[in-house]
C-alpha cells in the first residue's frame, strides 16, 4: 500500500468533490422544471459546470506531479495503482451526488427562485444561500433516495442509446488526463505529445455530451414546463443519466490502460 500517499488521498477527495458536484448538476433541470424557471435553471447548471472544469483544471498539476514522484523502479505499476485509486474516487463521488440528488432537487429549487428573484445576480444568490437561515433551511429539506422517489421507474421509458452515449461519454472524460500521463510513462520519448492530448480527449468528450446528451434533457425539460412531457418522465431519465454516469466511473477503471496505450500509439503520427 506504499502507492496510498498523502498527496493521492488528498487529491482523490477533491476528485470525489468534483464528481458529485457534476453528478448533482443533472438536478439543475429537475430544479427548473419543478418551479418552471428553466432558463434560470440552466444559468445555475451552467455555473456548476465551470465550477467542476475549473476544479479538474485545478488537479491537474497535482495529478501529474505523481509521475515525476514516482519511483524508479517499477513505475507503471506504481503510477497505476495511484490513478486507480483516483478512478475509483470518481465513482464514490457519483454515488454521493446519487444520494444527495433529491435533497439538492428541493435546494436548487428554492435557489432557482432566489435567483430570479434577484434578476439573474450570482454574488446576491450567494449571499443568501450562504447565510445561517438558508443552511439551516437546507440541513431541513435533508432526505435521502427511498422507495417512493424510485415510484414509477420503469426501464421500458429509458431511452438506451442516451445512457449508453452517456456512459461512454463519462468514461472518457474521466480518465482523459490520467490516461495521457500514464501514456507519458508508455512512450516517455514521446511525452510532452501525450500530456497534452488530454486536452484534446476532455474537448472530444465535451462535445459529444454537448451534442448527444444535454439537448435531449433541455427539450424534455421545456415539454414538462410547456405540458407536453410530465415531470416523472424527466425524474425517470435524470435518474438513468446518474446511472449511465456510475457506470461510465466503472467502465472508466476497464479503459484506462488501453486508453493510455491508444494514445501512446497514437502519438508516433505527431511527432
Amino acid at each position: 500500500m506504499d502507492f496510498l500517499t498523502e498527496k493521492v488521498i488528498y487529491i482523490s477527495l477533491f476528485i470525489l468533490v468534483i464528481h458529485t458536484i457534476e453528478t448533482l448538476a443533472y438536478a439543475v433541470r429537475l430544479s427548473g422544471a419543478r418551479v418552471g424557471l428553466i432558463a434560470s435553471a440552466l444559468s445555475l447548471f451552467n455555473l456548476m459546470v465551470i465550477v467542476s472544469r475549473m476544479a479538474n483544471m485545478m488537479q491537474q498539476p497535482f495529478t501529474g506531479s505523481l509521475v515525476d514522484t514516482a519511483p524508479s523502479t517499477n513505475t507503471l505499476a506504481f503510477v497505476e495503482d495511484q490513478y486507480r485509486v483516483i478512478i475509483g474516487a470518481s465513482t464514490i463521488g457519483t454515488i454521493v451526488g446519487i444520494i444527495l440528488l433529491p435533497t439538492f432537487v428541493a435546494l436548487f429549487s428554492r435557489s432557482i427562485i432566489h435567483l430570479s428573484k434577484q434578476k439573474g445576480s450570482i454574488p446576491s444568490l450567494f449571499k443568501t444561500i450562504f447565510s445561517l437561515e438558508y443552511i439551516k433551511r437546507g440541513l431541513n429539506q435533508m432526505h435521502f433516495p427511498n422507495r417512493t422517489y424510485l415510484k414509477g421507474f420503469s426501464l421500458a421509458h429509458i431511452p438506451k442509446r442516451l445512457f449508453i452515449v452517456n456512459m461512454v461519454v463519462t468514461s472518457i472524460y474521466t480518465i482523459g488526463v490520467l490516461s495521457a500521463l500514464y501514456a507519458a510513462l508508455l512512450a516517455p520519448e514521446r511525452a510532452s505529445t501525450a500530456i497534452m492530448a488530454s486536452g484534446l480527449i476532455n474537448g472530444i468528450a465535451t462535445i459529444l455530451l454537448v451534442v448527444f446528451v444535454d439537448p435531449r434533457i433541455s427539450v424534455m425539460a421545456d415539454d414538462v414546463i410547456n405540458k407536453r412531457g410530465d415531470y416523472l418522465t424527466l425524474r425517470n431519465v435524470s435518474l438513468m443519466m446518474v446511472t449511465s454516469r456510475l457506470f461510465g466511473t466503472l467502465l472508466a477503471q476497464v479503459l484506462f490502460i488501453p486508453g493510455a496505450q491508444y494514445i501512446a500509439w497514437f502519438t508516433k503520427f505527431i511527432v
